[in-house]
């Protein structure tokens, strides 16, 4: 049972040794002129998942790796460093003893990709996952919007890394994409890649807001020009989130940028998803569209804490042939 869950990919927990995506010059002939479909976008999308049935123990070792690549994230406005302690302690621990038993894992051996935090949180969740190899996130820019001057974008980024982020997560201007004005995007991302330093990059492109699969398609190009180390769907604070026809679009511009520049780009679908049926679909998107590098925490991750419950309560189904209440797994 224990080879079963480990899973086909081997995702590596703490901080990551790939080496980053050194971007380069803006060039408008890699994306000017590139449309996406959306309707076959939207049937590619909807195939994708139909095709696969994942079942048993298979299920289950997808939903293992699910949370190996899950940013558990607090962003609320009355987050305080005990909520951030309990998130972290989650974390480090998030499946029950029993259920780790019975899937024959250890519980190094199940951790997930990063906590995510607001600057102001970042030094508690780094005393709170110090020695765990958990990396620790933080949004910034003026986090969701991003509609604050540029030098206290960069500020607030070099804080959060001197507090001992090893990620930032930085919103973009969106009205840079809404008027095409690329090398406007891209100098910003790029001033934004040198403020974090040894931190990686993950670039919000915040889509719900930017209307079409081909603004998508070309802001994601123009971040990875500019240095990204992930490119991001979603603040989770948008109308409409992470969709799977929008996660199509930005995957095949990762695909289009390694085959050109051969640097990997990361991938994090955020907001909208909280089932661990939602965890299946996005992995299976990644594998039959990147392949098996891109199941691991280095190169995806998932935005997405409210899943974390529902992926628990599947689990002790699994191994236990019971469904426990909801209330019953520690909310992320």
């Amino acid at each position: 049972m224990g080879e079963a869950v480990v899973g086909a990919a081997q995702p590596v927990h703490g901080r990551s040794n790939r080496p980053r995506n050194p971007g380069m010059p803006l060039a408008p002939d890699w994306f000017v002129g590139v449309a996406v479909n959306r309707p076959a976008a939207e049937r590619r999308a909807a195939t994708l998942t139909a095709r696969r049935s994942i079942k048993k123990e298979h299920q289950a070792a997808w939903q293992v790796n699910a949370i190996r690549c899950m940013d558990l994230t607090t962003l609320a406005g009355d987050d305080t460093e005990g909520r951030v302690r309990r998130l972290c302690a989650k974390a480090a621990r998030p499946l029950a003893p029993h259920i780790l038993a019975g899937l024959g894992l250890e519980p190094e051996e199940v951790r997930v990709g990063a906590v995510c935090v607001y600057p102001t949180m970042v030094g508690a969740a780094v005393r709170a996952l110090a020695g765990t190899g958990i990396p620790v996130a933080s949004v910034a820019t003026g986090f969701p919007a991003g509609l604050m001057p540029l030098p206290l974008r960069l500020a607030e980024i070099r804080h959060a890394v001197a507090e001992g982020a090893d990620e930032i997560d930085i919103v973009i201007t969106r009205a840079h994409v809404l008027g095409a004005e690329w090398q406007a995007l891209h100098d910003e991302v790029a001033a934004m890649r040198e403020a974090c330093g040894p931190a990686r990059l993950k670039v919000i492109l915040a889509t719900g807001d930017l209307r079409t699969l081909t603004s998508a398609w070309r802001a994601a190009m123009v971040a990875m020009q500019a240095g990204a180390d992930f490119v991001k769907t979603s603040t989770g604070k948008e109308g409409v989130n992470a969709t799977l026809p929008v996660s199509l679009a930005m995957v095949r511009a990762i695909r289009d940028y390694a085959g050109r520049s051969g640097h990997a780009v990361g991938f994090k679908p955020a907001g909208g998803m909280r089932t661990a049926k939602d965890a299946l679909n996005w992995q299976i998107l990644m594998k039959e569209e990147l392949g098996d590098a891109w199941l691991a925490p280095d190169l995806f991750r998932l935005g997405a804490s409210s899943m974390l419950a529902d992926i628990e309560r599947q689990l002790e189904h699994f191994v236990t042939g019971r469904y426990a209440a909801s209330h019953r797994h520690a909310p992320a």
